[in-house]
């Protein structure tokens, strides 16, 4: 084939410089100059907005656009935590628990419910709530993971109302001004 044939052939064989907003794999990078089929780019590049024509005025909104979303690298900094920070998590988990109040929803033991004498007897739950329900409610209800013997609870409590549940902390977490020790309130109320 002789080079006159394909001069005589014109636009069909041209190529169009475009440039590349998003990285395509068998044509290259994101930022790109390349050449493309007319027909291509008319019909597939530009309606997805893959690429836009290499013109002066993209060509500037591309060099800007790199200079403002270039991923700049950071230096990665290792924080140890010391004791004066973990005394601080600690004491914000502490108010949370005094300042908080954990609402229980029990259903009632029902035989015993009917074989009340007087209305003033407390109400019975089905079954008792133990330490470990407690450590999980207030896990879910205010964000604080506490261990099971953090928590006094001689016996589980069976009855509906208002309990004040002792909590042993740190002795290094300070005591709010007229409290003697770390209480939790737990709301124990029927379904």
């Amino acid at each position: 084939m002789q080079p006159l044939f394909y001069a005589c052939q014109g636009i069909r064989y041209r190529k169009l410089d475009v440039i590349l907003t998003t990285s395509i794999e068998k044509l290259g990078k994101v930022g790109e100059t390349v050449k493309v089929a007319p027909g291509y780019f008319r019909n597939h590049l530009m309606p997805k907005l893959l690429t836009v024509p290499n013109i002066d005025k993209f060509a500037y909104l591309i060099k800007e656009q790199r200079k403002i979303y270039q991923p700049k690298e950071e230096e990665v900094q290792v924080v140890t935590k010391n004791m004066e920070d973990k005394s601080k998590v600690y004491e914000k988990a502490a108010y949370r628990l005094l300042n908080g109040r954990l609402v229980l929803r029990r259903s009632i033991n029902v035989e015993k419910f009917r074989a009340q004498s007087t209305k003033d007897d407390p109400i019975e739950l089905r079954s008792p709530v133990t330490k470990d329900e407690i450590v999980a409610e207030v896990g879910r209800q205010l964000c604080v993971q506490i261990d099971p013997e953090n928590l006094h609870l001689p016996t589980p409590l069976e009855t509906f109302g208002l309990f004040d549940v002792q909590l042993r902390m740190p002795k290094s977490i300070p005591l709010p001004e007229g409290r003697y020790n770390w209480t939790l309130k737990v709301k124990i109320q029927g379904k």
